[in-house]
């Protein structure tokens, strides 16, 4: 049987075509519409991977041969010959004072003994944590690089023991007010005031975390071919990274012959462009050798089992959600160390309490930057 399809105009006569021959039965929309259903695009990302390949290729073989070979392959030795890095390094060994203070007067407190002026001390040895770093950059002038990761980690300590203040004040709280009797010390669980030992502190120092637990949860061994793997990604991509400003970012600065005023808005945006093309491929390298590579090491080898350092940001359709997926050790601590206390203790505002984390943020920027640079 031979089946046939009539089409007709108005202005054409009646025309048989065979089912065989039709291209054209159903209603179909083109496939880049979007009520074609396809969600599928792996090609097109194939061949933006290939022209970002080729276009970064140009750029680096077009660098090279304008200004040759500029990365310093010796600045290892570079640093630990320069005299004023060693006083960032003696600047880290002396947190370690902050840090035995604070614990005694923890230990003190525990003890119901000059409960008051305990934890007068105990606001006065936090301060100085802060304090003290600018005071003796300032006076010593070390290296800008050097003080940088100094003040990195006197801020780190800073708000770790923060954490650890606050917590065992709310089990010495509970403690008081027989919130928990009956709950004994097993293997696998430390109550307060077990938990303070100096083995307990500093697992939390080094933790990559900035909220204190009485009880961490663990993971079972460590890999080596885990931590194998981490070690190659920072070595290759803190390398990567010193090549890029070396020999990307360092020729764009060293044309800035007089102030920024002095040129015109196109010139300005145009040097901004050739900047922020390596400033934002450093970052993303930065991120992953930070967040990814260099936390996940540092739990492998203490055993850390919560590893949720960061979510997905990159999926962020507002600068709130962004910041609250970007760096999650940092969010958990100001929501747990501030924003709740605030809000659900203390009866300020949402807004209010959001202000107060804002405010908080903003001032460890300035202090990380301003610090290093002894910028007065």
């Amino acid at each position: 049987m031979n089946l046939h399809i009539a089409i007709s105009t108005d202005h054409c006569p009646r025309i048989n075509i065979s089912a065989n021959m039709a291209t054209t039965v159903l209603e179909k929309p083109s496939l880049l519409s979007s009520t074609s259903g396809s969600e599928s695009y792996r090609g097109f990302c194939n061949l933006l991977y290939v022209i970002l390949a080729i276009g970064s290729f140009r750029l680096v073989l077009e660098n090279i041969l304008k200004y040759g070979l500029l990365v310093e392959f010796n600045w290892p030795l570079r640093f630990i010959k320069d005299p004023t890095n060693w006083p960032s390094v003696l600047l880290i060994i002396l947190v370690n004072i902050f840090i035995l203070i604070q614990f005694w007067l923890e230990v003190r407190l525990s003890r119901c003994s000059s409960r008051m002026y305990s934890f007068l001390f105990q606001m006065i040895n936090l301060s100085s944590i802060l304090i003290f770093p600018a005071l003796y950059i300032n006076h010593c002038q070390p290296n800008p690089a050097g003080a940088f990761i100094a003040v990195c980690s006197y801020s780190i300590v800073f708000l770790k023991l923060v954490s650890y203040t606050h917590v065992n004040y709310r089990c010495r709280q509970d403690l008081f007010e027989k919130k928990h009797d009956g709950i004994k010390q097993t293997k696998d669980c430390v109550v307060y005031p077990q938990n303070l030992t100096l083995r307990n502190l500093y697992y939390f120092i080094f933790a990559p975390t900035l909220c204190y637990q009485l009880n961490f949860p663990r993971s079972p061994c460590i890999r080596k071919n885990f931590i194998c793997r981490r070690s190659a990604e920072i070595l290759i991509i803190f390398s990567l990274q010193y090549c890029l400003s070396q020999q990307w970012i360092l020729p764009i600065l060293r044309t800035l012959d007089r102030p920024l005023n002095q040129y015109s808005i196109l010139e300005n945006i145009e040097r901004l462009l050739r900047l922020a093309l390596p400033n934002h491929f450093i970052w993303l390298l930065l991120f992953y050798a930070y967040f990814h590579s260099t936390l996940n090491l540092l739990a492998e080898l203490l055993c850390f089992g919560d590893r949720l350092f960061y979510r997905d940001w990159w999926n962020a359709t507002d600068l709130y959600e962004f910041w609250n997926r970007w760096n999650t050790i940092v969010h958990d601590f100001c929501k747990r160390h501030v924003y709740n206390p605030l809000v659900n203790q203390l009866g300020f505002s949402k807004l209010l309490g959001s202000f107060v984390v804002f405010a908080i943020s903003a001032f460890f920027h300035e202090y990380l930057v301003s610090v290093p640079l002894r910028m007065q």
